[in-house]
C-alpha cells in the first residue's frame, strides 16, 4: 500500500534568508522567506522551522500561508542573529496541481553569512538560497 503513495518532487519552491535594512533599529535584519517560482500559486502552504546543532535547540515555529501566487514570495520569520550558528531547518508542505508537496529545506550552520549573499529569484535582494 505505502509503495502505491507518490510523493512529487518539489521543483521551483525555495526557501531564502535574506539580509534587509531596518530603518526603525538601523540594523540588517535577516528574515526567511519562501519563494514560488513557480508558473502556479501554490495553496495551504504550512512551513514548520526550527534550529539545532548537538547541543542546543530552538523553539519549534508553525507558519501558514493560504496561498502564495506564482513569481512571488512570502516573509516566514524573523532570524536572531543567534540562531545563524544552528542548523536551520523549514520543513514546507503545500498543495498544487491537486496534489501534495513535501520538501524539507536546511541551511546547514554557520551557512548564513554575508559571504554566501547571492541574488534571489523574484527578489530584488541578495540572500542565502537553499533550492
Amino acid at each position: 500500500m505505502r509503495k502505491d503513495i507518490q510523493i512529487p518532487e518539489v521543483k521551483n519552491v525555495h526557501v531564502a534568508v535574506v539580509q534587509e535594512y531596518n530603518s526603525e533599529f538601523e540594523w540588517n535584519d535577516w528574515n526567511a522567506y519562501i519563494i514560488n517560482n513557480r508558473m502556479d500559486a501554490i495553496e495551504g502552504v504550512l512551513i514548520v522551522s526550527k534550529g539545532y546543532d548537538e547541543h542546543r535547540k530552538t523553539s519549534t515555529m508553525r507558519h501558514s500561508f493560504p496561498k502564495i501566487e506564482a513569481k512571488s514570495f512570502a516573509k516566514i520569520e524573523l532570524m536572531q542573529e543567534d540562531v545563524l550558528s544552528l542548523n536551520n531547518e523549514f520543513q514546507v508542505t503545500f498543495f498544487a496541481g491537486g496534489m501534495l508537496y513535501d520538501k524539507k529545506f536546511l541551511f546547514r550552520k554557520n551557512t548564513i553569512n554575508v559571504k554566501a549573499l547571492q541574488n534571489v529569484p523574484n527578489m530584488k535582494l541578495r540572500g542565502v538560497l537553499v533550492q
